[in-house]
């Protein structure tokens, strides 16, 4: 949102007061700082009447961490932020001197310095990580008719006149340097460095190929080692180097504003303190890195054609581990009355068990509305489970379903109800569940706990998914619930997976929908899916097979279209040269898949453990690499593996591999980089490379993902790494994992660990160099 017209003038209708000074500095409590800030710089004692001042105090929720909180009035009532579970009271460091105040908490330091002009900074790592400096802290107020925004349709759905929703804001700013470059700020299918853009967090269904995102966090980092949470769900509108060219601005609507400054000194360790704040993403289940498919939206099925389905998937050998019902498994204008459709599923509890006596788990879609002819809309009306209008009555409009009511999560009894609606499907034998939507949440509503409704119209969605999830883990299990959610905010992390919402079928759509990914992981989320192929269009045989390629090497991997069918023997017509149908291609990357797995689960506990996404962005693992800044087509899967999907049907591709020496995974072909690289690709080809100094652990079954990896496993040195090291082998079976010892010098490679059944090992290149050595049992 943008208040001013050039450096020095304020727009028509904007009356601005800045923070201009730090009057007077006070410890208090022993654990935080007062700063009273005058919006004049006071010169004599009369300067003091009739003067706003701002209240800016300065704690720590966590090591590492720094809270900043501008207030206008302090008495005015503000919304409690996010829940930010890893808050505590961490040892802190205050010292106040005649020049300065200052807040040490672990490595990072915030220092004001004491009188005009106002100057905040925070320091880290021996050097100022950003500053806020002169109208850096600002309230603006606003006349009725102030023309803040450039936006012709409005602020991103926040309203639809271009004028604020407010009369009164608060901004803060804080310094860009030279070269400094900002990520995150939730799934944005845009460039992925958001310098130069207007951001509004503002939950909105609006595809993948808009401004507007699914899934909006008021959180970002940049490459100098820092990143910065504001603490507000409702929105939040960034000018990222815009307004002002030289820094990050953030506003909100009130008498109150708060960000943290988190510190890194990496972008990962930043990531790692994030989520440590606001919550790491749960374990999901090996079955859940499986292939999902999926009946498609508004296709017709019944029992016939999804056992169609599965039985072409078997006679082609193509492994799947999960089936998803999407949304007519229910009977339509009745979305969502979690009962089966009695005229195409007459035996809804047979046809899942026989859908698990073929190893499959079973998906099912929902979302949190409730049309007018479902039984149970009268029923959620007359509890007072439903949103309600000023007036009392229930809110309901027909944009997805006729007269749909929505859901108050606010209210225990009704979170309560719909979780036991969920327990019954459970008990049916579904096994995950598909949270669709969460985004159109109304403003000019009641929610039963006294929420603002601006407030509620982000933080709704971590309710929901946060609803759901919590009865998923009591029938499963922990580290056996999975969702495929489309919406969230910060702390929606804690309920994987999520997914990128709806695509088109085209080249164009499959790199937004992968920038969109990794603006993600940069936003805290560790887990991350997409429609292959694109939701809506039916895609062509070149792009499928293409984002086949792309999905298989994702988090997780679905198969979903909106109009069409997804099996991928629809998209062959008899001409493909060997191996480059839909179905082998489909059959190459969903094996490669799970021979990766016991890699890749480790890579899924990591992100569980320490907060580091899954997919990668290349800036988290070579952010010492100017040349990555900007990179947003290719990424990393874990640590090790990287991969540059294929954005063309002639299979042109072009990336760069950064320093060390690189081992092609599926060839064997070695590289030196720094390189930029241009290759044409068959369909079942991708570029797929391996880090130097990288032990890669492979499984010895490419039928599903859920085996247990310590049965025979392949260890894999590659070049680059000598010496010993430790590594942990897991059986997500339930039974023990097991630790291995690896050493390699010269040209053998030596595994040690306490398993019954050996390990083999060997060189990247090379063929079996030496088997185990057994060590006594753990």
């Amino acid at each position: 949102m943008k208040f001013t017209d050039g450096f020095w003038s304020s727009r028509p209708g904007v009356s601005a007061l800045y923070a201009q000074e730090a009057y007077d500095i006070d410890a208090v409590g022993g654990d935080a700082l007062r700063i009273t800030a005058p919006t004049k710089v006071i010169e004599r004692r009369g300067d003091v009447l009739n003067r706003a001042a701002l209240t800016i105090t300065l704690s720590s929720p966590l090591d590492g961490i720094i809270r900043v909180r501008v207030e206008k009035n302090t008495a005015a009532s503000t919304g409690p932020g996010f829940d930010l579970v890893g808050a505590g009271r961490p040892d802190v460091v205050i010292e106040v001197t005649d020049a300065a105040g200052t807040l040490r908490s672990g490595p990072l330091t915030a220092r004001i310095a004491q009188g005009a002009p106002w100057n905040l900074s925070f320091e880290g790592g021996g050097r100022t990580l950003t500053s806020s400096g002169h109208k850096s802290i600002g309230y603006m107020a606003l006349a009725a008719d102030a023309p803040v925004t450039t936006e012709p349709a409005g602020l991103s759905g926040v309203t639809t006149t271009g004028l604020a929703p407010a009369s009164a804001y608060l901004h803060g700013r804080l310094s860009l340097g030279v070269g400094e470059l900002v990520y995150g700020l939730g799934e944005r299918f845009g460039p992925l460095v958001k310098n130069g853009q207007t951001v509004d967090i503002w939950n909105a269904d609006g595809g993948t190929s808009s401004e507007q995102s699914y899934k909006n966090v008021p959180f970002y980092l940049t490459n100098r080692g820092y990143g910065v949470l504001v603490n507000h769900p409702e929105h939040v509108s960034f000018e990222v180097g815009t307004e002002s060219v030289e820094e990050v601005q953030f506003s909100v609507a009130g008498e109150a504003l708060e960000y943290l400054v988190i510190y890194g000194p990496t972008q990962k360790e930043v990531l790692e303190r994030y989520t440590r704040l606001t919550g790491r993403p749960a374990r999901v289940p090996a079955w859940s890195y499986g292939l999902w498919l999926s009946t498609s939206f508004t296709t017709q099925y019944d029992e016939e054609t999804v056992s169609g389905f599965i039985d072409g998937m078997a006679e082609r050998d193509l492994p799947l581990s999960v089936f998803h019902f999407d949304c007519f498994w229910m009977r339509e204008f009745n979305w969502t009355d979690f009962e089966w459709d009695p005229r195409v599923f007459p035996d809804p509890e047979g046809m899942l068990s026989r859908l698990h006596d073929r190893n499959l788990h079973v998906s099912a879609w929902i979302n949190p509305y409730i049309g007018q002819r479902a039984a149970i809309f009268a029923e959620a009306r007359d509890a007072g489970y439903l949103v309600k209008k000023p007036d009392g009555d229930v809110w309901q409009w027909d944009m997805w379903q006729s007269g749909m009511g929505l859901v108050d999560f606010t209210n225990p009894d009704a979170t309560r109800w719909f979780q036991e609606k969920l327990r019954r499907l459970f008990g049916q034998g579904v096994d995950a569940i598909k949270t669709d939507f969460g985004e159109r949440i109304p403003t000019d509503v009641v929610w039963y706990d006294g929420s603002s409704p601006d407030v509620m119209h982000n933080w709704y969605a971590q309710l929901y998914n946060k609803a759901v999830f919590e009865v998923l883990e009591e029938h499963r299990g922990e580290g056996d619930a999975v969702l495929f959610a489309r919406s969230a905010t910060v702390g929606g992390q804690q309920q994987p997976v999520h997914w990128g919402g709806d695509n088109s079928s085209s080249f164009e759509s499959m790199a937004e929908t992968l920038r969109g990914g990794l603006s993600l992981a940069f936003s805290g989320f560790g887990y991350w899916s997409h429609d292959i192929g694109g939701f809506e269009g039916m895609p062509d045989a070149a792009v499928f097979k293409r984002w086949v390629a792309f999905g298989l090497l994702s988090s997780h991997s679905r198969l979903h279209g909106s109009t069409s069918y997804r099996v991928p023997w629809l998209f062959d017509d008899g001409s493909e040269a060997e191996g480059q149908s839909a179905v082998d291609v489909t059959r190459r990357f969903t094996t490669l898949k799970l021979e990766l797995m016991p890699y890749l689960y480790e890579v899924g506990l990591e992100a569980s453990r320490t907060g580091t996404p899954f997919m990668r962005p290349m800036q988290l693992e070579f952010d010492g690499d100017p040349a990555v800044d900007h990179l947003d087509r290719q990424y990393l899967l874990g640590p090790d593996l990287l991969v540059a999907p294929v954005f063309s049907e002639s299979g042109d591709v072009q990336y760069y591999l950064p320093t060390g020496t690189w081992t092609n995974y599926l060839s064997g072909e070695t590289v030196s980089g720094p390189a930029w690289r241009r290759e044409t690709h068959a369909f079942d080809s991708i570029p797929l490379w391996v880090r130097e100094g990288a032990v890669l652990i492979t499984g010895s079954r490419s039928d599903r993902p859920d085996y247990d990896y310590t049965q025979d496993p392949l260890v894999t040195v590659y070049p680059g790494f000598t010496g010993t090291t430790a590594l942990t082998v897991a059986n997500p079976l339930g039974g023990a994992s097991v630790a291995i010892t690896v050493t390699a010098d010269g040209e053998n490679v030596v595994v040690t660990s306490a398993a019954d059944a050996p390990f083999r090992a060997r060189r990247a290149g090379g063929g079996i160099v030496l088997s185990t050595d057994r060590m006594a049992a753990l």
